[in-house]
C-alpha cells in the first residue's frame, strides 16, 4: 500500500508538472500571438510603405522627365523667321508664300474654309511698330469648318510649323445641327524677313 501511495505521489507530481508546463505553454502562446500579429502588421506596413515610396519615387521621376521634356520643348520654340524666295514691296505677296504652307496644312487636315481676310502690316503689331524695316507682317483672319480631331491635328501642325508665327485668337462654336462639327474663327499673324534684314 505504501508503494502504491508512493507511485500515486510521483504520478501527482508528474501530473502537476505537466499541468504547469501546459499552463506556461498556453500563457506563452497567449502572450506571443499578439506579438507575432504586431510583427506581421509592422512587416505589412513596411511593405506597403516601401511600395508607396517606390510609387512616389516613380511619380517624381515621371514629373522630372515631364518637366525636362517641357523645358526642352520651350527651348526649341525659338523658330526662324520665314525668308521669302522673291522679296518685294508688297507684304501680301511676300507672305503668300508662307501662307501657302498654312493652306497645305489645312488641306492635309481636311479643314474647310468659309472666308479669309488679310490685314497687311497691322498697326497694333509690335514688329510693325518697332522694327517695320526688318519684317513683313500679315494678320490673317479665317472662318473655318472642321470636326474636333481635324482641328486638333491642324493646331498641332500649326504649332510645329517650322517658321515663327503667332496664333492671335481662336473662337470655336459647335454647329447647332451637328455638335461634332465646329465653326472656327482663327486669327494668325505671319512674319517674313525683309531683304537685307538679319535675325537678332
Amino acid at each position: 500500500m505504501e508503494k502504491y501511495s508512493l507511485y500515486m505521489n510521483k504520478f501527482r507530481v508528474a501530473l502537476g508538472i505537466l499541468f504547469i508546463a501546459i499552463a506556461v505553454f498556453v500563457f506563452l502562446i497567449v502572450k506571443t500571438i499578439p506579438e507575432i500579429k504586431k510583427i506581421s502588421d509592422i512587416q505589412t506596413q513596411q511593405t506597403n510603405q516601401s511600395r508607396s515610396l517606390a510609387d512616389a519615387e516613380r511619380r517624381l521621376s515621371d514629373l522630372k522627365n515631364s518637366v525636362a521634356k517641357e523645358e526642352k520643348e520651350v527651348n526649341t520654340l525659338a523658330k526662324a523667321f520665314f525668308r521669302p524666295v522673291n522679296f518685294g514691296s508688297d507684304t501680301e505677296a511676300v507672305i503668300s508664300e508662307e501662307f501657302n504652307e498654312i493652306l497645305q496644312l489645312m488641306r492635309e487636315n481636311k479643314i474647310k474654309t468659309r472666308s479669309i481676310k488679310y490685314d497687311p502690316d497691322p498697326q497694333d503689331d509690335n514688329f510693325v511698330k518697332n522694327v517695320p524695316d526688318k519684317y513683313y507682317v500679315c494678320k490673317i483672319s479665317m472662318e473655318m469648318v472642321a470636326n474636333y480631331s481635324q482641328f486638333e491635328n491642324f493646331i498641332r501642325d500649326l504649332f510645329k510649323h517650322e517658321h515663327f508665327l503667332e496664333i492671335s485668337t481662336v473662337e470655336i462654336t459647335p454647329y447647332q445641327k451637328n455638335k461634332r462639327i465646329l465653326l472656327i474663327s482663327l486669327q494668325i499673324k505671319l512674319y517674313a524677313q525683309r531683304e537685307g534684314a538679319s535675325e537678332s
